[in-house]
Order: C-alpha cells, then sequence, then structure tokens
C-alpha cells in the first residue's frame, strides 16, 4: 500500500475506474436531456460488464451456498458505496427470505455511523477489518465477501487476507483488473465498467454493477437453499400488511387453491407459507408438512416428492 499521497495519486492513476475522459470535459455546458441521455448510455455497458464475470459468480454462488448449508453466514465488507451497498443487500434478506438478522451481514469501514456520514480514515484501516470480523467470531464455514471499486481499499483487501487465514471462504469484488482484492480472494469478481461519467465517481456504473453482483450472490444463493419453489418467495416474512397480502398471493400461485383454504392453511401454518404450500399441495396437516420441511432442510420441492 502507499506510503504517500504522491504514490497513492500514481496509483490512483493507473486504474480504469479513476480514468478522466476528456470527450466529456464540458458535459457541464450540455443540456440536461444530453446529459440524461449519455448517462443512461453508460449505465446501459453495466449488464454486459458483469455478463462477463457470470462463470465466476456463479462459482463464487456455489461455494457460498455449501458453506451456508453448514450454518455458515455471508458478509460483506467494505468502505464507502462498496460497504453501504453491502449493508442494503445484507437488510433486505430477512424480510425477503425469512433469515436471521445473523445470517447475512453487511460491514462498513468505520461502523453503523458511516452508512450516513463519511467516517475519515476507516477505510485506510486493515487492522480494522480483522477486529470487526474477530469481534463476529469467524469461523470456517463463513463467506466474506470484499467488495470495492477500485480493489485496493485496505479495509476491503485486509477483511478477505484476515478472514482466508481462517478458513473462511472468501470472495472479492472489484471493477478494475488485476487487483489486490481479487488476487487476496479465493474468488476473484472483477467486473470492469471503464471510466466513470464524473471522473473517479465510482457510486455510479461500479456501485450499479457491485449492487447486481451482490443481488445475484445473495438471491441466487438462497434458491441454492431452498428458500424459493421456483420464482416464488416461500419463504417470505410477513410482516406488515403489504407482505400478508403477498403470502396470501404466493400461496395462491403456487397452489391454486381458492381463499378460503388459502386462509385455513396459513392460520394453522401459523403464518408460514412455505409449510402453507406443503399442506394443500400434500393434503396434510400442519404438523406433517413442518416435519416433512425439517426433513428436507426446507426444500419445499423435495419434501413434495418425499
Amino acid at each position: 500500500m502507499p506510503t504517500s499521497y504522491s504514490e497513492l495519486r500514481a496509483q490512483l492513476a493507473t486504474l480504469t475506474t479513476e480514468a478522466f475522459r476528456p470527450e466529456l470535459a464540458e458535459i457541464d455546458r450540455l443540456p440536461t436531456l444530453d446529459i440524461a441521455r449519455t448517462m443512461n448510455g453508460e449505465d446501459r455497458t453495466v449488464p454486459e460488464a458483469v455478463a462477463r464475470q457470470l462463470p465466476a459468480i456463479a462459482a463464487a454462488i456455489d461455494a457460498t451456498a455449501e458453506r451456508m448449508s453448514r450454518g455458515g453466514r455471508l458478509i460483506y465488507m467494505g468502505a464507502g458505496t462498496a460497504g453501504r451497498l453491502g449493508v442494503l443487500d445484507a437488510s433486505e434478506c430477512p424480510p425477503t427470505f425469512n433469515t436471521d438478522p445473523s445470517q447475512v451481514l453487511g460491514l462498513i469501514a468505520g461502523g453503523p455511523s458511516a452508512m450516513i456520514k463519511a467516517v475519515e480514515g476507516a477505510e485506510d484501516s486493515r487492522e480494522l477489518a480483522a477486529a470487526d470480523l474477530d469481534a463476529l467470531g469467524l469461523t470456517a464455514d463463513d463467506t466474506v465477501v470484499g467488495v470495492s471499486a477500485s480493489g485496493r481499499t485496505p479495509y476491503a483487501v485486509g477483511a478477505v487476507e484476515h478472514a482466508r487465514t481462517l478458513g473462511a471462504l472468501t470472495i472479492g469484488v472489484s471493477c478494475n483488473e488485476d487487483s489486490a482484492l481479487a488476487a487476496a480472494a479465493e474468488h476473484g469478481i472483477e467486473v470492469v465498467t471503464g471510466p466513470e461519467l464524473l471522473t473517479g465517481s465510482t457510486r455510479l456504473k461500479a456501485g450499479t454493477a457491485q449492487k447486481l453482483v451482490l443481488n445475484m450472490i445473495s438471491t441466487i444463493t438462497m434458491i441454492r437453499l431452498g428458500k424459493t419453489y421456483g420464482n416464488l418467495m416461500v419463504d417470505v416474512r410477513a410482516s406488515n400488511d403489504k407482505l400478508q397480502a403477498r403470502s396470501r398471493r404466493i400461496v395462491a400461485l403456487a397452489t391454486g387453491a381458492p381463499d378460503e383454504q388459502i386462509e385455513t392453511a396459513l392460520a394453522a401454518a401459523d403464518g408460514e407459507v412455505k409449510t402453507a404450500i406443503l399442506m394443500i399441495l400434500a393434503d396434510i396437516d400442519a404438523k406433517t408438512a413442518e416435519q416433512r420441511l425439517t426433513a428436507s432442510e426446507g426444500h419445499l420441492r423435495t419434501a413434495l416428492h418425499a
């Protein structure tokens, strides 16, 4: 890592995400609609960049699902925008997949307050990353995903390096080729989105790419763990009126049963969508459905074919 500002400046100058685009040097003089069109055109290139990394993403997901099936956790770690995206993805897993809040975690350099206000110097500390992981009692069944657009952020790189020494699965998500983060991780995912519309503003294309990749990691891992039935969120936690209505719609889509039967099943299943679906499709009571789901490790399709 750099020991001076001049060294850091030289290092940043080699990064694609920090490159200056002279053709956009007068973008501020364009009409608003033209700027919006330019920005939209830039954004359309992001899915293509992600697509080039799909084999690496899939391999990382399979490895993650294998660890999580043994009780391991999925832990995102990053600074700034990358850290916030990890926290966002993790926080959406409990209501979507009924995961325990400790099962998918997002750690941001500087702690929770850094979500809304930058904590100066936090991203430069490998030691802080190691301390954050030690506080979680990291095990070999856990997966740590370091996220950094540049691929050089000390907090993200340090997290992956420390996790690897403890035997955890490690994934590095960056937006530059030949990054230190990808080199440190067992699974390196380098989504090269190119120079940004605003020089160095990696909350733009790089941030979008990171969100797409993290969405894939969590969503497909949960599919592999049996948290869905087809494309239905059968482990959804009905914690508000919208989700209560969605639960009933999911049972209806999965079973085709009339509303009265759906209400009866959900009441007997204590609101558990997966249990209610199994009750209806297999014509069994709630206790038997719960036993079958336990035996199938929560995989509804497996329970149906038992």
